[in-house]
């Protein structure tokens, strides 16, 4: 039997659900990969976050920065949590969340090795209208929450422009 999902878990799945949802795009072309990223590194900038941001559609990587502060470790936790929006359809936060939900963990319970994904918050499906997930787009040097809610910013400032 299973145990009762925690209340904090349960609004959070539905949180990021409904981000996903609102967030889908119109278009996603290679110049609105360049205007996106361009955001999150200024958002980053502003907050002196020491983040690495990529950005891919169909497997091309479109865009990539690494802010000072961020290193080589970013870029592997860039590549592990993009594996895991390429896999599941949403976000990497998202289906991290959806695991404790069940009492367990991705780690646990995926039998997904480790070493190539990471369901830790900061990858964030590029959903397009009509098309469905087409990219990613990744933050990563921050807390996993705080990857998450940077790209979700930028996404929505990227949407009301």
């Amino acid at each position: 039997m299973n145990a009762p999902v925690a209340p904090e878990i349960a609004e959070l799945i539905t949180e990021l659900e409904e981000q996903e949802r609102r967030l889908t795009l119109p278009r996603f072309t290679h110049d609105d990969a360049w205007t996106l990223g361009t955001l999150l590194v200024e958002l980053a900038r502003e907050r002196g976050a020491p983040v690495a941001v990529d950005i891919r559609r169909a497997g091309q990587q479109l865009f990539h920065a690494a802010l000072p502060g961020s290193t080589p470790d970013n870029d592997a936790w860039i590549d592990r949590k993009r594996r895991v929006v390429e896999r599941y359809g949403c976000s990497s936060l998202l289906v991290g969340s959806r695991f404790r939900a069940k009492g367990t963990t991705f780690e646990e319970s995926s039998r997904l090795d480790p070493d190539a994904y990471a369901a830790h918050g900061g990858a964030f499906p590029i959903a397009v209208t009509g098309a469905g997930v087409i990219g990613t787009v990744v933050v990563s040097g921050l807390p996993q929450i705080e990857d998450h809610k940077m790209v979700v910013e930028a996404l929505e400032k990227f949407l009301s422009a």
